[in-house]
């Protein structure tokens, strides 16, 4: 059962549904051998009853003359039969209708033997007395013989009434029988219970009895765990509170509920609840503990616990997060907007108009970082980023990231360095280029953010068979309760800093990701006020590749060099990205078209047939970029077409080759990537 999908609710009741299950078999064992003590107790008093009514048995004297077929009889043989006879004689014929039928062989066959073997004899036999009440009767008789012929003349015997004790008799095989079942399934309650059942002297805890669970409970054998203390599965710290809650609940004659730790004979610790109560056992005082193991059901009430507080910082993160990206995002829009309405203002010297400018400009790359960290973070969480394994030479990449941050770093007054320590033809790896370099920019730019003196240290050491790389800094240094939380996402939205540092907060997020889908780990070592080392491994894969041809995406463009009699169609439905493109591509183009659909675009290359290019938005209404690509290519196979997109995601450029388009570029279009594009196409 998959307890993570349950609410907080459903698991509550299903435990009080066990709670109840449990408490019911307690009560039904305890009926068990109250029933047995019971059965135990009866027996005893039926011996009693059966001794008393042997003792207390009427004895009745008589003498049948053979030859008369004359019984003589006394007082006692009247009031035992319940029939007056006068003069105290009475004919055996009288005398046997008042024999059970079934016994009169009996009697017949027992005086025969008696007359023919010439001993002793003795019999049982019942009557029916007048008012219809039965009596048992043994009988113990003797055979007399003429002095002179040595013939049998009499017999002489006595019967005794056993009624009662014939009653307690039966009384007493009744009760064996009903002690014997209730020890019977006493027995099989207890070797089949799926609780744990260990019975302990009460006076010194010593363990005299268990049941096969206790064996799957504690792992210790029955023959093991017999004769040990209590002590022996309870941990050694615990058994001073456990031993004193125990006597605690057995001065309240029994243990309704106790959790607590035990340890197994492996050394595994387990939960279980005891119940049990005192019982007395041929004078002993015997405690009986019925163990439930809990372990689940506490491992569950963990769980949930951690589920509710993952829920809820995941829930404060989030909030702190949106508060951070609206500042984020609202700060260098508030850039653009604001300088954008400056540059209105009459009178600007050409200095401040470029200011302005370059002001608008570095917000608006600010806020596309903000942008691309996002989708990058989605991206990751949603399995849709793919790697690019190519040959990769970390040599340059480093030098190309010392060259490109060392003017920040002089502006700021630290002191940058980097450390090689492979030479070039060893430097070449098999990696995911652009992974590895967002890794290193992402590293070196969170450590000028968080040095302001200093100095801040980049490189990589070969280590057996892998690259450990590394950017240490002289910076501010990260609290010791914030270390295992930086490489989360958004969490710099939570750190409380006097400082104010620009970011999202998802960076090291996004670094972690990257350097274990590339196969490698990374961690930290850093001191509050003294500064933080950044580590990262990758592996050192040096097995030979196809060699691929890098297009580069940015080359030196002018209008110059640029053909400029193309005829061109912009597919947008957004006016401000149309007249970009527009401004962009006028300078070489002879005639531009415009739609603002797919459908659009379709009946346009029909209506004109001499199209150059097409600049194809992917997101159009009545339809989209691609569906319109794939209609054209269906009767015109040369006509170079340009996806752009707004969406940014993995995938999307071989979405476009699929679809039927030349290339692909993302927006915002950067002037020079897209010429280079257009060039690199139209000249061929």
């Amino acid at each position: 059962m998959n307890y993570q999908s349950k609410t907080q609710e459903e698991l509550i009741n299903e435990l009080r549904e066990l709670q109840l299950e449990h408490n019911s078999l307690i009560g039904f064992y305890e009926k068990e051998i109250i029933d047995r003590k019971e059965a135990i107790e009866k027996l005893k008093n039926i011996n009693e009853r059966f001794e008393l009514a042997t003792k207390a048995a009427v004895f009745s004297v008589w003498e049948h003359d053979l030859i008369t077929d004359i019984i003589n009889i006394d007082d006692n043989f009247n009031m035992l039969y319940g029939i007056n006879w006068a003069n105290y004689q009475i004919r055996f014929s009288e005398f046997i209708k008042f024999v059970n039928p079934d016994d009169v062989d009996i009697i017949t066959i027992n005086i025969e033997k008696a007359i023919v073997t010439d001993l002793n004899t003795d019999f049982e036999f019942k009557i029916v007395r007048p008012d219809g009440e039965m009596r048992y009767i043994k009988a113990y008789c003797k055979i007399v013989k003429d002095c002179e012929t040595n013939k049998p003349i009499r017999l002489i015997g006595v019967n005794i009434d056993i009624s009662d004790s014939k009653k307690a008799e039966k009384e007493l095989l009744v009760a064996k029988k009903h002690a014997e079942e209730s020890e019977a399934q006493f027995r099989l309650i207890f070797e089949n219970s799926m609780d744990s059942i260990i019975w302990t002297e009460a006076k010194t805890g010593i363990i005299i009895s268990s049941n096969p669970s206790s064996e799957i409970l504690t792992e210790y054998t029955c023959q093991e765990i017999i004769g040990q203390s209590f002590t022996i599965i309870i941990p050694p710290e615990n058994i001073k509170y456990i031993v004193s809650e125990y006597q605690k609940h057995q001065q309240n004659k029994g243990i309704k509920s106790l959790e607590f730790q035990i340890i197994t004979k492996s050394g595994k610790i387990k939960y279980v609840e005891l119940s049990g109560t005192n019982i007395e056992v041929n004078g002993k005082e015997i405690s009986q503990g019925f163990f439930k193991d809990i372990t689940t059901r506490k491992q569950k009430d963990h769980d949930l616990i951690l589920a509710k507080e993952r829920a809820e910082e995941s829930d404060r993160l989030k909030s702190a997060f949106l508060a951070n990206m609206s500042h984020e995002i609202r700060t260098p829009m508030n850039g653009i907007l604001g300088f954008a309405d400056l540059l209105k203002e009459p009178g600007l010297t050409g200095d401040e108009q470029q200011e302005y400018i370059s002001i608008i400009q570095k917000s608006g790359v600010r806020m596309l970082n903000i942008i691309n960290d996002i989708v990058d973070i989605s991206k990751i969480e949603a399995g849709l980023m793919k790697l690019e394994m190519k040959e990769s030479n970390i040599n340059e990449q480093i030098e190309y990231i010392y060259t490109f941050f060392k003017p920040e770093m002089e502006a700021k007054g630290i002191k940058f360095s980097l450390k090689n320590t492979l030479p070039a033809k060893e430097a070449i790896i098999k990696t995911d280029r652009e992974k590895l370099y967002a890794i290193l920019t992402n590293l070196v730019k969170n450590a000028i953010k968080y040095t302001n003196e200093g100095s801040i240290e980049f490189g990589y050491f070969k280590k057996r068979d892998h690259l450990e790389f590394y950017v240490k800094d002289t910076g501010i240094g990260i609290p010791h309760d914030r270390k295992k939380a930086i490489f989360e996402r958004f969490i710099q939205a939570d750190i409380e800093n006097k400082m104010a540092h620009q970011g999202a907060g998802l960076g090291l997020a996004i670094t972690k990701s990257y350097v274990e889908m590339l196969g490698g780990t990374i961690w930290e070592e850093s001191e509050e006020g003294i500064g933080s080392t950044f580590y990262f491994t990758l592996p050192y894969n040096t097995e030979p590749t196809e060699k691929s041809v890098v297009q580069n995406a940015v080359v030196s463009v002018t209008s110059g060099n640029m053909v400029k009699s193309l005829k061109i169609l912009i597919a947008e439905d957004d006016k401000v990205s149309e007249m970009l493109i527009d401004i962009t591509v006028k300078t070489f183009g002879k005639e531009i078209l415009k739609v603002r659909t797919g459908v659009e675009a379709v009946e346009a290359c029909r209506d004109n047939p001499d199209i150059d290019l097409i600049l194809m938005d992917i997101q159009m209404p009545e339809m989209g970029g691609y569906e319109a690509t794939r209609q054209i290519r269906q009767f015109n196979k040369d006509i170079v077409i340009i996806a752009q997109t707004a969406f940014g995601l993995s995938g999307d450029r071989e979405k476009a080759l699929d679809a039927g388009c030349n290339d692909y570029i993302s927006k915002p279009i950067k002037k020079d990537e897209l010429l280079s594009l257009i060039q690199k196409y139209m000249n061929n």
